[in-house]
């Protein structure tokens, strides 16, 4: 494409259509990040007997099998691309499939025993894994081909976290509400998996369209597909990391901050049930995560644009640091109090969101520009590979703080006491921990280079 055109492109505002699409697609990503992460760890400790170590070994062999496919899933959507002008294939199959597996994920019954249960488990969560993978490698390519325009990126983005948010407030609200409707935690677990995971996959389908709009933008720059070994679409992902310096700050940022998430995620069921003494009380605390988000998420696109995005970016991610700290006193004065917290943490959540994702497209056509196109799907295999391990690391860094504090597994129904060691854990892995992951993000941060004018008036180099 010519630099003409791509200035006549980062001209146009993206359609209204377009972005309410493109949005509804993290119905997927936020059903699929918020419910295993909230329940699962908690669902094979405390219905199923799983003790917490094995519990977390769990999740994290499921996301480890996620950051071997992704990169080869990013690499195969580039030649689809090529090949066809869509990405959209693979989107469809991972919507279509999903549903199934992350149903059986929670179809599991206490009667199966610990082993046996952990094994079902595993294989179906390992299974959902990968079809989420399908739909979310080259759905996150899609911003760098649907506009060239800095800002129309920070727009696009900022409405999918929109979406984003309301999502984690439906699944993680939602999701527990669903699973005590049945009054037995067996069979509420299953209609939880059911219902969700139809959810996710309709809103998967809708943004698959997506891809079709992308494509018709696109199609000029597609090269001619190449087939190639394992071993060089995997070095095509190093080669990405070496050369490009602000997808390594964005990427290493974001991957201390999905940890730091991903931990408060998996705790705070736990929070809700031995802090506030109340199971219910989950919900209590997704209302006040996801409420102020909401309303920030256009107030974070609006700072952006007026001082920049990475500029933004590390303003909200002092502000999480901050919140998720002041949750340690909980430890000595548990109260209600933490719902404040959290809702700070919320502001700053919508922040962390949506501003790194609205960075990675310009990483990306910054890097076509300079060293040529074709290569979106190869960036954004790397990207959710290390979201995964955050994620997936945030949840066995729970379960290892809950391990080595001498929390008590146990199967539905019945009444255990868990050590006052456990219950100052389970606050640890809610503030400290977070906060401490979230202030070391902050060094990669500092080293992300690009601005506004790198993106606007970056050369094209043509293949």
């Amino acid at each position: 494409m010519s630099t003409a055109a791509r200035h006549e492109r980062a001209s146009v505002r993206l359609p209204v259509r377009t972005i309410v699409n493109y949005a509804v697609g993290s119905l997927g990503t936020g059903g699929y990040s918020t419910l295993p992460g909230l329940v699962l760890t908690y669902f094979l400790t405390d219905n199923l007997g799983v003790a917490a170590l094995a519990a977390g070994l769990i999740v994290t062999v499921a996301k480890v099998w996620d950051v071997i496919i992704d990169p080869l899933i990013g690499a195969a959507s580039d030649r689809q691309l090529a090949r066809t002008g869509s990405r959209r294939g693979f989107m469809i199959i991972g919507a279509l499939t999903l549903p199934v597996f992350f149903a059986a994920t929670f179809a599991v019954p206490p009667s199966w025993g610990p082993v046996a249960s952990a094994i079902c488990v595993l294989l179906a969560f390992v299974a959902t894994a990968t079809s989420f993978s399908l739909f979310q490698v080259p759905y996150i390519a899609l911003p760098a081909e649907l506009t060239d325009s800095y800002d129309e990126r920070t727009r696009l983005l900022g409405w999918r976290v929109v979406v984003l948010t309301a999502a984690i407030l439906l699944f993680g609200a939602g999701g527990p509400m669903l699973r005590r409707a049945t009054g037995d935690q067996v069979t509420g677990y299953l209609l939880m998996g059911i219902v969700a995971g139809v959810v996710i996959g309709v809103g998967m389908l809708i943004a698959s369209r997506t891809a079709d709009a992308a494509a018709k933008v696109t199609r000029s720059d597609a090269s001619t597909p190449t087939q190639s070994s394992l071993r060089t679409q995997y070095l095509s992902g190093f080669r990405a990391l070496r050369r490009s310096l602000p997808f390594r700050a964005l990427l290493g940022t974001f991957l201390l901050q999905a940890l730091a998430t991903g931990t408060m995620l998996a705790g705070a069921q736990y929070v809700a049930s031995w802090v506030l003494h109340d199971e219910a009380a989950v919900e209590v605390l997704f209302i006040a995560l996801v409420g102020p988000a909401l309303i920030a998420t256009p107030g974070w696109t609006a700072i952006a644009n007026r001082i920049g995005k990475e500029r933004t970016f590390l303003g909200a991610s002092i502000l999480f640091l901050a919140a998720s700290a002041t949750i340690t006193i909980a430890i000595w004065a548990p109260g209600p109090w933490i719902y404040a917290s959290v809702a700070v943490a919320g502001v700053a959540y919508a922040g962390l969101q949506s501003l790194p994702l609205a960075m990675l497209p310009d990483v990306i056509s910054h890097d076509e520009r300079t060293t040529g196109p074709g290569r979106a799907g190869t960036f954004t295999g790397i990207w959710t590979a290390g979201e995964t391990v955050g994620f997936a690391l945030g949840a066995s860094a729970v379960s290892l703080m809950l391990a080595l504090t001498g929390y008590v597994s146990s199967v539905a129904g019945e009444n255990v006491v868990q050590p006052d060691a456990a219950v100052t854990g389970i606050v640890l892995s809610f503030s400290i921990l977070p906060a401490v992951l979230m202030a070391l993000s902050l060094i990669p941060l500092a080293r992300y280079t690009l601005r506004r004018d790198d993106i606007d008036a970056s050369p094209v180099v043509s293949t």
